[in-house]
């Protein structure tokens, strides 16, 4: 992802890190935006939690109307306690159906995250060992070129923390015609590729993000429980959780009536993408779709908001401390400021504002979406849009990454540290 100019405000962004990783000039558009919120960040500051809440609602509104966003939701945890919650415009513009709490977004990416607890409740229960190669489930792998040794070397946790070494694109070849697949389809299709596919580094000797990588965990999980993916998270965290609007690919009849439609915009031109994408055999690394309050659900387990026993018959408190761990770290600025930012097991691993948070992002079919916590306090804000707009030549205001990096350097800077390091 995301799961992110000018130095100070935005140096810790996910923007700002992954223009700076690959070498290319921030956007004018983006300087001159970070630099006028900038200047607004040391006037009208409001004073304490609530305060903090309703600037931020402000500000939110009104960036949103400037990036030309559709519709859009907001949710703030404290703890187990919903501190502030947001709606924004429409789900369907052409039903003229507002958003409201019960419409459900495409969460894209952060699926990974369900696809990485799954691993861990297996090797929890002596499934599975993070350090088995990939290729004792899957030797269809053998067939990847690996300029830099055997495939036996590449393990569960390397795919775990994208530092195995291959591509980030599943689908690297078309899927820009309305008639091709949105992903492939079956597993099949994922096989045929891998004599076309090479490790692009020393297994885990750097990070990489990888959408593969992730389908293969997915495969693993159905492998060892005859289930399909799809059944197995219902089974084994949606339903345990209670997050029974939570599903993956077509909407199930009884909730279609909630489902947001997504949509482009380029050039003030709105274009309406696919509805109802059939992710296929990528549904272990994208397929999740839900409302925010099951999405609060799933980050209370995350976070140990709520009942101890319940969760620690999902997952174990270690394993999910475990999995916040940083096992690789992200690639450094090219300007040499020091980073502390790292991959962990599924979780993006951050510190902005001399705080410590955990997060992942989730793009695609023109939803984006975030979600960051901190592990100390348990304070959480959840976030999606149903609207991607894709800044062009003739027009670079309008862009949903910049708005996502603005709405989060908000929350990092003034809202947060506004619920403070209390101990629980």
């Amino acid at each position: 992802m995301i799961p992110g100019v000018e130095p100070g405000q935005l140096e810790n962004s996910m923007t700002r890190r992954g223009f700076i990783a690959r070498g290319l000039a921030l956007p004018p558009a983006l300087q001159i935006a970070m630099s006028r919120k900038k200047t607004r960040a040391s006037t009208n500051q409001p004073q304490g939690r609530d305060g903090a809440l309703r600037g931020f609602i402000e500000f939110y509104e009104r960036r949103l109307r400037h990036h030309g966003i559709v519709g859009s939701s907001f949710m703030f945890l404290d703890g187990d306690r919903t501190a502030a919650s947001h709606c924004f415009g429409d789900a369907n513009l052409e039903k003229k159906q507002r958003v409201d709490e019960n419409t459900i977004y495409h969460w894209a990416s952060i699926t990974k995250t369900l696809t990485g607890v799954a691993v861990m409740q297996l090797r929890d229960r002596g499934r599975l060992s993070l350090e088995d190669p990939i290729i004792k489930y899957l030797p269809e792998l053998r067939a990847v070129h690996n300029p830099h040794g055997d495939m036996g070397a590449i393990t569960l946790r390397h795919l775990m923390s994208h530092s195995a070494g291959f591509r980030d694109a599943t689908w690297p070849w078309g899927g820009d015609k309305p008639w091709h697949p949105h992903e492939p389809a079956r597993w099949e299709a994922i096989v045929a590729m891998l004599p076309y596919t090479e490790i692009l580094f020393p297994p885990g000797s750097r990070y990489g993000y990888s959408n593969p990588g992730i389908i293969f965990l997915g495969r693993v999980i159905e492998l060892l429980t005859n289930d399909d993916y799809e059944t197995y998270i219902d089974k084994n965290i949606f339903r345990p959780l209670d997050m029974r609007r939570s599903y993956f690919d077509a909407t199930p009849y009884h909730l279609l009536k909630h489902r947001s439609h997504s949509y482009y915009l380029r050039n003030g031109k709105l274009e309406q993408a696919r509805f109802d994408a059939d992710t296929g055999i990528t549904v272990s690394n994208g397929g999740l779709n839900a409302p925010l309050d099951d999405m609060a659900r799933y980050i209370r387990f995350l976070t140990g908001s709520g009942d101890p026993e319940l969760y620690e018959g999902v997952l174990k408190r270690s394993s999910i401390t475990e999995m916040q761990q940083p096992q690789v770290k992200l690639p450094q600025a090219k300007d040499g400021r020091a980073r502390r930012d790292a991959m962990g097991l599924t979780f993006f691993i951050e510190d902005n504002y001399d705080q410590h948070f955990i997060g992942h992002s989730g793009t695609q079919n023109g939803f984006l979406s975030h979600f960051y916590f901190q592990p100390e306090t348990r304070a959480a804000y959840i976030v999606a849009y149903n609207t991607h707009a894709v800044p062009t030549r003739e027009n670079r205001e309008q862009d949903t990454r910049m708005l996502d990096l603005e709405l989060k350097d908000y929350l990092f800077e003034r809202v947060f540290p506004a619920f403070g390091r209390k101990e629980r």
